[in-house]
Order: C-alpha cells, then structure tokens, then sequence
C-alpha cells in the first residue's frame, strides 16, 4: 500500500526533509506540526511518514509495539524510492531518527537529521546505540537536550562519534527538548532553537 504524506514548505524546494516519527507518536504529533511547520515555513520541503505499526493504529485506534528493524529499514527505502534521494535529507524523532541513521549511507541520501537521538535505553549508557555512528559517512546534526534520559550531555561526551556527526545541545532539554521551569528557558524557545539548527545545516547541504 503507498504511503500517505505530510508536507509542509515549497514543493519546488531546494532539499525535501524526509521526517519520521518516535516510537509512540504518530506524524502529527504536536512536536512533528512543530518542526515540520517551522522548517517548511524556513523554505525546504518537510515530508512527513508513518511506519506501518502507526498507520494501522491509525485505521483501527488500536495501540501496537513498533515493526521489527527489517520492515522499518524497508518503509525507509520506499520512501526515499518515492521521493528520490538526490535532493532528500531523512530523519525523524527518536526511533525514526535512529533507523534513518542506519540506512543513510545505504540510500546515498544528501545529510541525515536525528531529532533527540535514543542513544541508549534510559540507565544504560553503554548499549551500542551509536556504535554505527562512529563510521557513518553521511553528513549528520543531531539535535538533543541536554539531559535527554536516552543520552545526556555527559552521556555523548563519552562517545567517540564520527568526523561527519555534529551534535547539538538545547538548553536544559530532555527527550521532547522540554525545560525545567527553574532553568528560565521555555520549550517554545527549544523547539525554535531547534528549527533553527536544522533549517541552517540544510542551507549548508543545499549549497555544497
């Protein structure tokens, strides 16, 4: 069955961000709307997906674990098959940031944008999650915050990420780049700072 899109920004944009969702959250999950409406509004194309578990909770409401790797890898090459990888950019939030950073060598796509990257299950900071990171050859942001329970600044600090990974730090964030109140910092502003990062490295994508 041929997958539904979400699509925000110019259709005749000059790099199309491919944006999967987390684990537990369809595209249109607050945080998605978000980020898709503030890089489509900054003039790229945002196209959003669901996984095959996602969009059969969405036909019947019923709530199902996620797909086994294989057909997650697989719902990645269809979708850079429909949208042709010569001026994609893929990523996602969490989980769908994480499977695209294990295929985007494999789909010789332009840059990959991992969105609070699951470095490791919450308490176990050592579980290989970014071992494929270390090696990766496609230019790559992630953007986290910094006491993200699935990898915390002092976390990735410890890993020895590759030349092509930069990293960046949203101010007291965790997984959803939330703030504590204390830290005088809103989420509105994290999620701007985060558009803007992304929006900046695909301006640089898009120029070389």
């Amino acid at each position: 069955m041929a997958k539904s899109y979400l699509y925000n920004g110019p259709a005749r944009a000059p790099l199309t961000l491919a944006l999967a969702h987390g684990a537990g959250a369809p595209m249109d999950h607050a945080f998605m709307e978000a980020m898709a409406a503030g890089i489509g509004g900054a003039g790229f194309r945002v196209a959003r997906f669901e996984f095959p578990y996602m969009a059969k909770r969405r036909e019947d409401g019923k709530k199902r674990p996620p797909d086994r790797a294989p057909v997650l890898r697989a719902a990645w090459q269809e979708v850079t098959d429909a949208l042709g990888r010569d001026r994609l950019v893929i990523g996602g939030k969490s989980m769908g940031g994480r499977i695209a950073s294990m295929m985007a060598d494999q789909l010789g796509v332009r840059a990959l944008v991992c969105l609070g990257y699951p470095f490791h299950a919450p308490g176990k900071p050592l579980d290989g999650r970014a071992d494929h990171l270390r090696a990766i050859a496609t230019p790559t942001l992630i953007v986290q915050g910094e006491r993200d329970p699935f990898g915390t600044r002092d976390d990735i600090a410890g890993y020895a990420l590759g030349a092509k990974v930069k990293v960046h730090f949203l101010m007291d964030g965790e997984h959803s780049f939330k703030p504590r109140k204390k830290s005088g910092r809103s989420e509105e502003e994290n999620l701007a700072e985060a558009v803007e990062e992304v929006v900046a490295f695909m301006e640089r994508i898009a120029a070389s």
